[in-house]
């Protein structure tokens, strides 16, 4: 019998780190899901796989439990 699968949307975070180059992008919302490239399409596949990764790690119970990612807020403040 085939299992059926869940699919999931997430949002992810991508920033340049000025010091290496490279993007660097990460799940909030799903512990453990960060990793980088040097292109935005390298980053893509990377996130993807690291996604289904840390998916195949999580209990039945932690992924009906993960957080439900809201958005970003800019905050401005001066000092």
């Amino acid at each position: 019998m085939n299992q059926m699968k869940t699919h999931y949307n997430f949002t992810a975070q991508i920033e340049k780190d000025k010091e290496t180059g490279l993007y660097v992008g990460m799940v909030s919302n799903l512990p453990g899901a960060y990793t980088q490239a040097e292109t935005l399409d390298e980053l893509q596949g990377n996130l993807k796989e690291v996604i289904e990764l840390c998916l195949e790690e999580l209990s039945p119970d932690e992924l009906e439990n993960l957080s439900e990612f809201i958005g970003f807020q800019q905050i401005s403040v001066t000092v």
